[in-house]
């Protein structure tokens, strides 16, 4: 989440009058993330989530990210409800971008997450994926692999300036999963973002996940090798094999690796990596002046794509292969 786009008070309460939810009490902006404007709203009905979308989320994929936080939540899956408006639609336009309201979930997200935080992770993805077997919807994953020689050519005129002889570094590293990446795997829909920024919590105990914005139809393990990625390395950016172990085994008790998709977790995850190496680094490069965001840093994933590429297999994320 982050703010690129002020909302004046009148514009957000001309806003808020196309919805019963009461009148506007008060607003601010979440600084949190690097995609879309985030407002929290607080008016006489409660608490909401005002979105207003922007960069790379296009226009024409906002009824798919909508539909599917309604589809997983009559599933059982904790997360966002859109509000919709008092015509019935779940999309109004606020200061020229196209905006949503979504409900308000308690928690928090956890900042050094130990092994009982990586298993419920583990479990709500594969309860997600599950869930999201009989939805209708496809879109199709506009940061998958196909997109990443694209990421690379944008930054790679000053992406050495973050670290010399990255660009070159990330070349091969796409020669290398340009030529490996598996594409026989089964596929569903997937989150492609669950971090820990996305994952609340009350206590111990996971309360919701948010920011389905990059959901998408694609390879479900690969969102187990975000999650690898995203939970399972401390802030040194070594691999606790043992969250590893406890985010794989909870996922497993709900839906099975098949061998395949164990055989592949090495590629994916060194494939997880570069897709936020290359997102992080090009956001860190473009940035637009006076955000009020902070990017975050494409290097710690250039440190955990050197661990994927040392891997002998699946066993060194703690899966019993």
């Amino acid at each position: 989440m982050a703010v690129y786009t002020d909302v004046t008070a009148d514009d957000l309460t001309e806003f808020l009058s196309r919805y019963e939810i009461g009148t506007l009490l008060s607003y601010k902006g979440i600084a949190e993330g690097v995609e879309n404007s985030n407002f929290l709203v607080h008016t006489t009905a409660g608490n909401f989530i005002l979105t207003l979308y922007e960069k790379r989320v296009a226009a024409a994929d906002l009824p798919f990210f909508l539909a599917l936080m309604e589809h997983l939540a009559a599933r059982g899956i904790t997360c966002p409800q859109p509000v919709k408006n008092k015509q019935g639609g779940m999309l109004g336009t606020l200061t020229g971008r196209p905006a949503a309201i979504v409900t308000f979930l308690d928690g928090l997200w956890i900042r050094r997450p130990n092994t009982g935080h990586c298993a419920a992770v583990g479990e709500a993805l594969a309860g997600l994926h599950l869930a999201g077997k009989d939805f209708p919807g496809r879109r199709a994953n506009a940061l998958g692999m196909e997109s990443w020689r694209g990421l690379y050519e944008h930054a790679k005129a000053r992406g050495d300036s973050v670290r010399p002889g990255l660009c070159a570094e990330i070349a091969k590293e796409l020669d290398a999963l340009e030529k490996s990446w598996p594409r026989d795997l089964p596929q569903g829909v997937i989150h492609a973002d669950l971090f820990p920024d996305n994952v609340f919590f009350l206590g111990d105990k996971l309360s919701g996940l948010i920011d389905f914005y990059f959901a998408c139809f694609d390879t479900l393990a690969f969102d187990v090798a975000v999650c690898l990625n995203a939970w399972c390395f401390e802030p040194d950016h070594s691999y606790n094999v043992t969250k590893g172990r406890a985010l794989l085994k909870a996922y497993g008790k709900a839906r099975a690796l098949s061998a395949a998709e164990i055989a592949a977790l090495p590629v994916l995850a060194r494939g997880a990596a570069t897709r936020f190496l290359l997102t992080r680094l090009v956001d860190w490069l473009a940035v637009p002046d006076g955000a009020l965001v902070k990017p975050k840093d494409p290097l710690e994933y250039f440190r955990k794509l050197r661990f994927h590429q040392s891997v002998k297999s699946a066993g060194d994320y703690g899966i019993e292969v």
